[in-house]
This record gives structure tokens, C-alpha cells and sequence, in this order.
């Protein structure tokens, strides 16, 4: 059984190499009768790969498309290539696709020998990106953690708070988020008993547990970061109506500072936070439509003090 499962998967790999081969030249490679092959290629299809037959001159079998996707077969150098793209994906900008490379990484991972991680380790290692200014995460532990999301398992690491205090989190993992080019982990934390959002730039140490937990009722991890990251974690929050459709306030936005949500087709309810009062109000007014604040009044004193600048600097007032 053994040798006909290696002998299938040589099979797969021959067929990968080039468009059509023919029976009398796959049964040559592999050492059996084309009776073999046709059972082999029943095998195949019978795993969902779509194998061709044709007849004829230039006929042959050849490996199509099929409607669903079927298991790959990588080579020790095509599964090193993989691995490294998806790591330098995981820290792009394209929407979605940081997400689904590092639960693909996970995946890879998972079924990697550690002979091929090495390597991936050592080119990732050797390679440096521009970063444009934005905290880095270090691949390893955001690997880690989608490692413990996937297994629900405890984590822990060391966590430097917005402040700069150190502190050591033990945690139980539900998502990672990615936000412009940071990373977050949404998190039970066991010993504060309660949901937090974690930066992945402010963590070190970061380690997975054996210690198994069942998961708790949570709200979606993209929406419940959003929130956490736009206001919540700052000291002045505001709440906006903006006279606006909900497309086009997102159009000059980010998910990462405001929540957004549609109070009617021309009307959008605008929720952010600022450690700066006068940041919010620098922020509405950039935005460039009619809005009324709805809390707090400090905001409203701020918007006030502004425009009676801005009409003096005119030489209205």
C-alpha cells in the first residue's frame, strides 16, 4: 500500500512537470505497466484532480482544472518558496490577502519538516524590507499565535503597554487582525478575565502553551479590534454625525481611527477616539462635510475656539 501511495504521488509529480505525457512514458518513469497508470489516474481522480485523457496522436494524460481545489504537491524547493512569500505576504497592504497567507502559512507549517523551517527561518532572516516608518512584527510570533488561535491553545508573552509598561500576559487566543501594517490579537486575558486587543509590534517572548481551552462566546475579532484601536484605548471619545453616505465617509477614512456606521442613505454616525481633544476636531474639519457632534462637549469648545481663530485669521471677525 505503501509503494502504491509513493508511486501515485510520483505520478501527481510527473504530471505537474509538463502539459501531456503519454502512457508508455509515464509507465517508463515510474517502472510499471500503463495498466498500472490507468489505475493510478482513477486513483488521482478519485482525490479530486482532475486528470485528462485524449486519444490519438499528441494525446496523452494531462492534469486540467477543476471546479474545487485539490491537495498540492510541493518539492522541498517549491515548499521553501512558498513559506518565504507567504511570510513576506503576510506583512503586505493588498485587503484580505495578509490574513489568508498567515493562515496558509499556518497551515504549511504545520507539515513542514524542520529542515525546510530552518531554511525558511535563514532567508527570512538574511532579508530586509523598507518598512516606510511602521512598527515591525516579528514572523515567528505572528506564526505562533495563528499556530494557537488554530490549535486553541493558552499563550503567553511579554507586553509593553501604550505608556511602557512591561507586563507578562497569559492568554487565550480568538483572532489576529491586521490593520494597515500592524497586527492585533484579540485575547481572553486569564488573569485580568477579560477580552483585550494585544499590538503584536509591543509583545517579545511570545510562546504557545500545551494547555488546551474550550473557546468562550465572542464577538467577531476584525470588528471588536476596530473598535478597541479607533477609540476605546484613547482618552477623549467622540461621537459625530456626519451629513454624508456611509461610501463616501469610508472613502476618506481609515478602520484604524473611526467606526462608522449608516444612520440613514445620506447621514453617517462617525465614532473615534484622540488623546488630543484638538485632534479630533482638526480631523472633522479636514474631512470637508456639515457634521454635528453628539459628545463630548469639550469637542464643541474645541470646534469653537477653532473657527473664531480661523475667522480672525481671515479678517472676518
Amino acid at each position: 500500500m505503501a509503494e502504491t501511495t509513493e508511486r501515485v504521488l510520483s505520478l501527481l509529480g510527473l504530471l505537474q512537470q509538463r502539459p501531456v505525457w503519454t502512457g508508455p512514458e509515464l509507465a517508463e518513469r515510474l517502472g510499471v505497466t500503463t495498466r498500472s497508470i490507468r489505475r493510478d489516474v482513477e486513483r488521482l481522480r478519485g482525490l479530486g484532480y482532475p486528470v485528462l485523457a485524449t486519444q490519438g496522436v499528441g494525446g496523452g494524460y494531462q492534469l486540467g482544472r477543476g471546479r474545487g481545489l485539490p491537495p498540492l504537491l510541493l518539492d522541498d524547493a517549491e515548499a521553501v518558496a512558498v513559506a518565504v512569500s507567504l511570510r513576506m505576504a503576510a506583512g503586505g497592504t493588498v485587503s484580505g490577502a495578509s490574513e489568508a497567507a498567515l493562515r496558509t502559512l499556518a497551515k504549511l507549517d504545520q507539515v513542514m519538516p524542520p529542515r525546510l523551517r530552518s531554511q525558511v527561518r535563514a532567508i527570512h532572516a538574511a532579508t530586509q524590507t523598507l518598512d516606510q516608518g511602521y512598527a515591525t512584527v516579528d514572523g515567528d510570533a505572528l506564526l505562533r499565535l495563528a499556530c494557537a488561535v488554530r490549535d486553541s491553545v493558552r499563550a503567553r508573552f511579554a507586553y509593553e503597554s501604550r505608556d511602557g509598561t512591561p507586563s507578562e500576559r497569559t492568554v487565550e487566543p480568538a483572532g489576529l487582525v491586521a490593520a494597515g501594517r500592524r497586527w492585533y490579537l484579540m485575547a481572553y486575558d486569564v488573569d485580568r478575565e477579560d477580552w483585550r486587543t494585544f499590538r503584536l509590534d509591543r509583545m517579545t517572548h511570545v510562546r504557545p502553551t500545551t494547555w488546551r481551552f474550550r473557546a468562550r462566546a465572542h464577538e467577531d475579532p476584525a470588528a471588536y479590534v476596530q473598535r478597541s484601536v479607533a477609540s476605546s484605548a484613547y482618552r477623549f471619545q467622540a461621537r459625530v454625525l456626519v451629513h454624508a453616505p456611509l461610501a463616501e465617509v469610508a472613502e476618506h477614512t481609515s478602520v484604524r481611527s473611526v467606526v462608522l456606521s449608516a444612520v440613514d442613505e445620506r447621514t453617517t454616525l462617525l465614532e473615534a477616539g484622540s488623546e488630543t481633544i484638538y485632534g479630533l476636531a482638526f480631523h472633522l474639519s479636514w474631512l470637508g462635510w456639515e457634521f454635528k457632534v453628539q459628545e463630548p462637549a469639550e469637542l464643541r469648545e474645541a470646534l469653537a475656539d477653532m473657527g473664531s481663530r480661523a475667522l480672525r485669521a481671515a479678517g472676518k471677525a
